[in-house]
């Protein structure tokens, strides 16, 4: 299943970019925008993995410096979505919310943390996760220009999942499965 929030800010290479009006992380294939200009929650918007993403900055320490990164991610949500590379997934409502802090760590500078509250009726409680980065050290790095999703075995049909076996065959993916209805399928001619 596809990552989107939160799976997507859970490993790999990140880069912020920080503008005016908008926070953008790059990583890996995605690009999450977090708009920090005052909009509202919009009503309208396209379902995506990544939800839409609303934050504000904070002076937490009362010294003139922004230093914290608070942000609420909602849908509409494109799913379905795993929490992590467990494949766990997210409720296939797609009523997900998230609540995060971003900030670098008071005792280092090169660590940030994103701690994340997952929000989602899959789970009998929120919960809660401190994700935390090193800040490269190379002067010039080289962003990683791959995808896991490259290659991936799993397919969706409808409301199910399948994944495609070696010799190419769909295989199901949970006890009792049924196949997918053959009916709009083009048959071969015999």
């Amino acid at each position: 299943m596809p990552a989107g929030m939160p799976t997507m800010m859970s490993a790999g290479t990140f880069e912020y970019v920080i503008a005016p009006d908008t926070t953008y992380i790059l990583a890996d294939s995605d690009v999450r925008r977090i708009f920090t200009d005052g909009r509202p929650w919009p009503t309208d918007a396209q379902p995506t993995y990544q939800g839409f993403s609303i934050g504000k900055w904070i002076d937490e320490h009362g010294d003139g410096v922004y230093d914290v990164l608070e942000v609420e991610t909602r849908g509409p949500f494109k799913g379905p979505r795993t929490y992590d590379a467990s494949g766990l997934p997210l409720h296939f409502d797609n009523e997900s919310t998230f609540k995060e802090r971003i900030h670098l760590d008071n005792s280092d500078p090169n660590l940030l943390h994103d701690e994340i509250t997952v929000f989602d009726h899959a789970l009998t409680r929120p919960w809660t996760a401190d994700k935390t980065f090193r800040r490269a050290a190379k002067k010039y790095p080289n962003w990683d220009r791959i995808s896991c999703l490259e290659g991936t075995t799993y397919v969706t049909i409808g409301k199910e999942y399948y994944m495609v076996t070696a010799d190419g065959f769909l295989m199901p993916t949970t006890k009792g499965q049924l196949p997918p209805d053959p009916k709009y399928f083009s048959q071969a001619p015999k």
